[in-house]
């Protein structure tokens, strides 16, 4: 995979009990199985690849406040606060920094919703500084340009793509728990209506408790259950550049192309918002839902191919528990890169920044940022199968707000205190229209 990621050695073994099972080894599992075996429970992950392959891996790595949806943002700002208790918790580290981040606008219109959202984040407590023209563009002197305005949000900051879920992972084998890579989870079994087992490849794992935190691969595996789970996936391409030689902003964002600054000094390059839609029997089945989605950002997005048939992961088959499946066939989703994506993201940034024009192209990957109807994850347990927990759909916000997500399942399994209010994020809202409640941002 050329996407940069820390590999994790974990044991063989797989229990035969336990008192939750996670299925899915990317930020939102780890957090998740971390805080629960932080709390003394015996967890099990299972991550049918790799831990943190997939997108977890391959976003810009932004832990952010700034622009966030009001549903979103309580979590966001726990999280801050989260990802820096863990480097203290577990002393690994996962590359958090609150290295601040930057805006630069020249439309009027971008920069009076930035100003809207501002107003609103005063009173969540959120601290965020509008520039004017001047400030913008002595903030913004490595890009050679006149710019209109911006924000600096300071609290906000990044952390490594390449080794925060490796870091997690670590932590959950420091504390006991089990993680097992290359197993994955095929199915569940239900006693008297209730979870009491989750089936993987490997053997059978009895509990009263499994978290669904399989990222893109979610639908699918709800589909098996008779579970409907509104979820579409687009294939986001992005590049790196190895270390330019000299100071540029460590996460700059404009309309053109955003720049990151990644842990071995290089920068992560991206086109925010942008994306294929591969045509799947999914993407046919929920297209309805995603109407209202589609309506708000159809500039971002372009017609995409085959790709998606090919990974299988948003397949409407039924499979069976006793063999192979879709996901131990494309262990790893890795699709391919749209090189004119590539191409042009290249060109824009070394516009924008021409520092970056010494530098040479290190990587360019491709993953599927997996979405629900609204932009908004769905998390919390399913009526119908109680003991099991759904938590997917991250809309392309799930790194970030990785920790606090990953709290707060802990808290529904344990029945703890929510660390925020998870009735925005019950899944029984996929059952009316998305029409008005788009993410703003």
């Amino acid at each position: 995979m050329p996407a940069p990621l820390k590999l994790v050695e974990s044991p063989l073994t797989l229990p035969a009990a336990a008192d939750a099972v996670v299925i899915g080894g990317g930020i939102i599992g780890v957090f998740t199985a971390y805080y629960l075996a932080l709390r003394g429970q015996k967890v099990v992950l299972v991550e049918k690849g790799r831990i943190g392959a997939e997108q977890s891996s391959r976003n810009w790595g932004w832990c952010r406040q700034q622009n966030r949806d009001a549903r979103e943002l309580p979590m966001a700002t726990k999280s801050l606060d989260l990802w820096e208790r863990f480097a203290a918790e577990s002393g690994e580290d996962t590359g958090f920094r609150r290295c601040g981040l930057f805006y630069l606008s020249n439309s009027d219109e971008e920069l009076a919703g930035w100003a809207r959202w501002r107003d609103f984040a005063r009173t969540a407590g959120v601290t965020t500084h509008m520039l004017d023209g001047t400030q913008a563009s002595e903030r913004g002197r490595a890009t050679g340009k006149t710019w209109k305005g911006g924000v600096f949000s300071p609290t906000d900051g990044t952390a490594d793509p390449a080794n925060a879920a490796p870091a997690v992972a670590r932590a959950i084998l420091k504390l006991g728990g089990t993680v097992r890579q290359s197993c994955a989870a095929r199915g569940i079994e239900t006693e008297g209506g209730r979870l009491s087992a989750v089936v993987t490849e490997h053997g059978t794992i009895r509990t009263r408790t499994a978290v669904l935190a399989g990222g893109a691969w979610a639908s699918a595996f709800c589909h098996q259950l008779g579970i409907r789970f509104p979820q579409a996936s687009i294939r986001s391409s992005i590049l790196s550049v190895s270390p330019p030689a000299a100071a540029l902003p460590d996460a700059l964002h404009t309309s053109a192309v955003s720049a990151t600054r990644r842990g071995d000094g290089g920068y992560t390059l991206a086109i925010s918002g942008g994306g294929r839609v591969d045509l799947t029997p999914q993407q046919f089945r929920y297209a309805p839902q995603f109407l209202p989605m589609f309506i708000r950002r159809w500039r971002s997005l372009a017609p995409g191919g085959w790709e998606g048939m090919r990974s299988g992961h948003e397949t409407l088959r039924r499979w069976r528990l006793d063999a192979p499946t879709p996901m131990e066939r494309m262990r790893i989703l890795d699709p391919k890169v749209d090189q004119a994506t590539i191409e042009r993201t290249h060109a824009r940034a070394l516009e924008l920044l021409p520092d970056l024009r010494t530098t040479e192209i290190t990587a360019a990957w491709a993953g599927y940022v997996d979405s629900t109807p609204d932009g908004v994850p769905g998390i919390g347990e399913i009526t119908d199968i109680p003991g099991f927990i759904l938590a997917a759909g991250f809309s392309g916000h799930g790194f970030g707000i990785g920790p606090g997500a990953g709290h707060l399942i802990a808290d529904i399994v344990s029945g703890d205190t929510p660390i925020v209010d998870p009735r925005p994020y019950h899944p029984k809202r996929f059952k009316t229209s998305a029409w008005g409640q788009v993410a703003d941002f």
